[in-house]
């Protein structure tokens, strides 16, 4: 059976370091990104059957590439979790407006947990 492919957009190499390693762990092909442009150009090479953005990026932030996905019909509905440090009601609110599956701010969460939610949503 082939891996699930997750793409990983985030420029927090730590937070890269601890999560990637889990998802592979977890049985998960990984794709890292550390900016939103990075993210697209993997996005349109290798189509990711689940993508973890953060929403503030370097180049393009999480909202620009949620607007870029949309609108690519072969990619739109592929399921988003957020990750962000971002908590106010406007930034989530605009961030479910693109139909993202989860809104997790990384505070609130350990890396496991991550790694849970993203299991539950590829079953």
């Amino acid at each position: 059976m082939e891996k699930k492919k997750i793409l990983f957009v985030e420029d927090e190499k730590r937070l890269h370091n601890i999560l990637s390693p889990l998802l592979e762990k977890a049985g998960y092909e990984v794709f890292d990104a550390y900016d939103g442009e990075l993210g697209l150009k993997i996005l349109d090479e290798k189509t990711p059957d689940l993508i973890l953005l953060d929403l503030i990026l370097p180049k393009k932030d999480g909202f620009d590439f949620l607007a870029s996905m949309k609108k690519k019909s072969d990619k739109k509905d592929l399921p988003v979790i957020i990750l962000t440090n971002l908590e106010e009601k406007y930034d989530i609110e605009k961030a479910l407006s693109y139909g993202v599956r989860a809104y997790l701010v990384k505070t609130n969460y350990r890396p496991t947990e991550i790694v849970e939610k993203v299991q539950e949503i590829l079953k």
